[in-house]
């Protein structure tokens, strides 16, 4: 069943129940949309479905999605006519931070919001699974483009989806920003015994199921080139794209590109990283390359900006080598405005990242100017190859702290990087990526919606 206000074009649904904010602005039934449980015809030509795992967090009724996912969802409705959302709905007591009530802000859009229920455990997934499956068939049958973000084993409805677009004979397209299966295996190992059995077991069931649904869909969207590597040879159609949130108004500016390739050589160098403090970005590597440099007497300056699993380790590590006024982890920063002004700040930007993934931090730092210097592997290649704004070296800190001893031994070097890395950023933002995958989905000119 689904409620809605008749002002209103957000639609906000379960497909199990009735789904209510705090404000009660939802009724309970809307006779105007009779043909809601069952197959719809819609004739809109560009309506989209989309399936993402990105979670919905509801506080007293009302809807919170994540800042930089509400700046795609916009991105999505200037490309479609319609967007048809389906995420997950975990329940808080409060909003978490970088969040926003998006039925307010997109109380005005022609979007339909379907929250679907989390189902992280085999259990869960079993009992969960028939009363998603028929909701994710309607909703497949009413749009006419397909787009399911996959990852994961248990409560990957969009591999479930990707498996019943199939099954329809439609077109959908499979998006991707990491290889979830590798980060499973790698994050295995933290354990031991019959957990790290399970995990092990569960990432190589992962990796089956996301070959497969690759391959009985009709194209593949793979952020980054560590993606694009693993996953193309499964897809009939694979197209190598980006993801970022950030507009053209985050370029460096000239004058602050200038300035900042004038800097002298004899200085305080500026390391900058973001990210969740986690085994993945490999944190104790970051800070091993950090100490070999202050052994080396290279005056510099560190800080990580982001919250994580392993910030407390990270904090005592940096204190334990008697780093603290060289090494600062920050934690979480919520103002976009300041993490990009560190950004533009940095002289380099460090990273040491262990699976396979597509962080968006890469081209963060190269729209600011600001050179990526870490370990090697076909995504931060990739993004670099045009210009070389950054140095890769194989996974090892020793190797990267000899990288950044070489580049600020060069007296330009620094100046040269900063204004590659500046080039190679300029043309991945936010409208221009989205554009690109929107074209992408809509060449698959899937064929018309008929009823069943």
């Amino acid at each position: 069943m689904t409620g809605r206000r008749a002002d209103d074009r957000v639609v906000a649904s379960t497909g199990f129940a009735p789904y209510t904010t705090a404000e009660d602005r939802y009724a309970p039934t809307d006779r105007s949309r009779p043909n809601e449980g069952r197959i719809v015809v819609t004739n809109n030509p560009e309506t989209i479905l989309i399936v993402l795992p990105v979670p919905l967090y509801s506080v007293d009724g009302t809807l919170f999605y994540d800042t930089q996912a509400c700046n795609g969802l916009r991105l999505w409705l200037e490309n479609f006519d319609r967007v048809i959302l389906c995420n997950p709905v975990l329940t808080a007591s409060t909003p978490p931070e970088s969040t926003r009530d998006i039925v307010a802000m997109f109380k005005d859009a022609n979007l339909d919001l379907r929250p679907l229920p989390t189902a992280w455990t085999p259990v869960e997934f079993a009992r969960k699974l028939p009363a998603t499956r028929a909701l994710l068939r309607t909703l497949i049958r009413q749009a006419t483009h397909l787009q399911f973000a996959i990852g994961g084993l248990w409560g990957d409805w969009g591999a479930v989806a990707a498996i019943l677009a199939a099954n329809d004979g439609r077109k959908a397209a499979i998006w991707t920003d990491r290889v979830e299966s590798n980060v499973m295996r790698f994050q295995a190992a933290e354990y031991s015994g019959a957990r790290r059995a399970y995990r092990t077991v569960t990432a190589w069931l992962a990796s089956r199921l996301e070959h497969y649904v690759i391959r009985r869909s009709s194209m593949g969207l793979f952020h980054g080139m560590d993606t694009y590597r693993a996953y193309a040879p499964s897809s009939r159609s694979a197209h190598l794209v980006h993801n970022i949130h950030l507009g053209p108004e985050a370029r460096i500016s000239a004058d602050d590109l200038a300035a900042k390739m004038a800097r002298g050589p004899d200085r305080t160098v500026r390391i900058v990283y973001a990210g969740r403090v986690h085994r993945d970005k490999g944190v104790s590597d970051w800070i091993d390359t950090l100490a070999l440099l202050a052994d080396r007497k290279i005056p510099i300056e560190a800080t990580w900006y982001g919250d994580g699993p392993e910030l407390a380790f990270a904090r005592d590590k940096v204190r334990d080598l008697a780093l603290e006024s060289a090494i600062r982890f920050v934690g979480s920063v919520n103002d976009r405005d300041t993490l990009m002004r560190a950004f533009r700040d940095a002289d380099i930007f460090l990273f040491c990242h262990k699976t396979l993934e597509s962080p968006r931090c890469l081209i963060e730092a190269l729209l600011s100017g600001t050179p990526i210097v870490g370990y090697d592997s076909p995504y931060p290649r990739d993004l670099i190859q045009a210009h070389g704004g950054g140095v890769l070296v194989a996974g090892e800190p020793v190797a990267l702290a000899d990288a950044v001893t070489g580049i600020i031994e060069q007296p330009r070097r620094l100046a040269e990087l900063a204004e590659a890395a500046a080039r190679d950023g300029h043309p991945l933002i936010d409208e221009e990526v989205f554009r690109h995958r929107s074209d992408l989905i809509k060449s698959l000119l899937a064929p018309s919606v008929a009823a069943a």
